[in-house]
């Protein structure tokens, strides 16, 4: 299994744990990564190297713990209940959102956000169920004026060259 092409659907639900959790803590990675750069780079500031990966543990941490939770979580509803449902995601958004909840030090953040997750999680799920795409891959226009190079937009076109009298 190569780690950087890791899938969480790769296999069904209710097995390769070790698989699913590098699927989600590779996305958590990077966007853990992604946030302590932009908290450090614009709201923090702190100075020196020891409190800039302070900053970024702090944040970075949270996110692998949110989205290993989560993975676990609904991993043992699989295991314990035997059935591939909704529920399942259900049950490890609220764990997801435990871990947010401890993190901001908040009760009702944490379950906010596992109310929030439950929601995305059984859409999610519902779209894998019913074939639909959560998020479609946009389509390809044949013809943009986002790359300029491609196109000729000149009134005239440019006369051939080496040509004499």
């Amino acid at each position: 299994m190569s780690l950087v092409k890791a899938n969480y659907y790769d296999s069904p639900e209710g097995s390769d744990l070790f698989g699913k959790m590098v699927a989600t803590n590779k996305y958590a990675v990077a966007a853990g990564l992604g946030w302590s750069s932009v908290e450090v780079l614009m709201i923090s500031k702190p100075k020196g190297v020891i409190p800039t990966l302070g900053r970024y543990v702090y944040f970075t941490g949270p996110f692998i713990g949110i989205a290993s939770a989560f993975t676990v979580g609904a991993y043992a509803a699989n295991r314990l209940r035997g059935k591939d449902d909704t529920l399942n995601y259900v049950v490890g958004a609220f764990a997801a959102g435990g871990v947010y909840g401890a993190w901001k030090r908040n009760v009702v953040a944490g379950l906010v956000t596992g109310l929030f997750f439950s929601i995305a999680g059984a859409v999610k799920k519902n779209s894998i169920e019913k074939g639909w795409e959560f998020f479609p891959e946009p389509k390809k226009h044949g013809v943009g004026a986002l790359n300029p190079a491609r196109y000729d937009f000149t009134l005239t076109q440019e006369r051939e060259r080496n040509w004499t009298k």
